[in-house]
């Protein structure tokens, strides 16, 4: 299980996700994943007191050399609790990687304020369906069983906004829109693969990886190979919910 993502500069306050979350002076805000921490620099540039929390021992050690200021700990959402709730709480490309999403709905809940806010982007139904699909049917002609493989959460908007008013939320804003992604430089389906979808293949030898690689690449390339370049299928939710008081 994976709770980081990656970015390489800081995000502008005024695009993309942290426009959603319109971060405030003095706010106490909680990161989910946070990774190397660009987005608590985002917070902290508005004034906010960013925390946040990883699985990843070596990229808290990156993001502690990186922004000494800020506060990084090594938790898991899933069980995280905390005795001072936050104003809000913040995820970005992470919650895909947790399928135990209403563990984490509850810790979210649990750890805001009355009146305090979830804003969130991730993975939703649908992302990289090709390539799924073409994994499925290359381990299955191989003889291989496909139930249990999948790491990934890949919620419809309507299954995540209902886990989220279960839990005690009213959810303001939820879209769930298409954002296909090119591969950088002369990265392939297989190079993705190799570093986002070999939990899918555990069980097989590198020699059958490479020949199974091959085979879903060769499948999917008229879907995916545009003009010199791969562009994957992918589609995101982004969601704010406020916690009823």
């Amino acid at each position: 299980m994976r709770q980081h993502q990656h970015t390489n500069s800081v995000p502008k306050l005024d695009s993309g996700i942290l426009a959603l979350l319109q971060p405030e002076p003095e706010e106490r805000i909680l990161d989910i994943g946070c990774g190397m921490g660009e987005y608590m620099a985002g917070m902290a540039s508005a004034g906010a007191l960013p925390t946040g929390i990883d699985l990843s021992e070596k990229m808290l050690e990156r993001a502690r050399l990186k922004y000494p200021h800020l506060d990084f700990q090594m938790k898991d959402i899933c069980h995280y609790r905390t005795e001072v709730p936050y104003d809000a709480v913040f995820s970005n490309a992470v919650l895909h990687w947790i399928q135990d999403a209403p563990a984490v709905a509850r810790s979210i809940w649990l750890a805001l304020r009355d009146g305090g806010r979830f804003v969130a982007e991730f993975a939703g139904y649908g992302n990289v369906g090709v390539l799924v699909a073409a994994m499925k049917q290359e381990l299955i002609a191989r003889g291989y069983e496909w139930k249990g493989r999948n790491p990934w959460y890949h919620p419809t908007i309507g299954e995540y906004a209902s886990l989220l008013e279960q839990t005690g939320f009213r959810v303001v804003f939820a879209q769930h829109f298409d954002k296909p992604t090119a591969l950088k430089g002369n990265m392939g389906v297989k190079d993705w693969m190799d570093s986002f979808a070999h939990y899918f293949f555990p069980d097989l030898s590198s020699t059958e990886k490479i020949a199974i690689y091959q085979a879903i690449e060769d499948q999917v390339k008229p879907q995916l190979y545009h003009e010199g370049r791969w562009v994957l299928d992918t589609s995101r939710i982004q969601i704010v919910a406020i916690k009823d008081i």
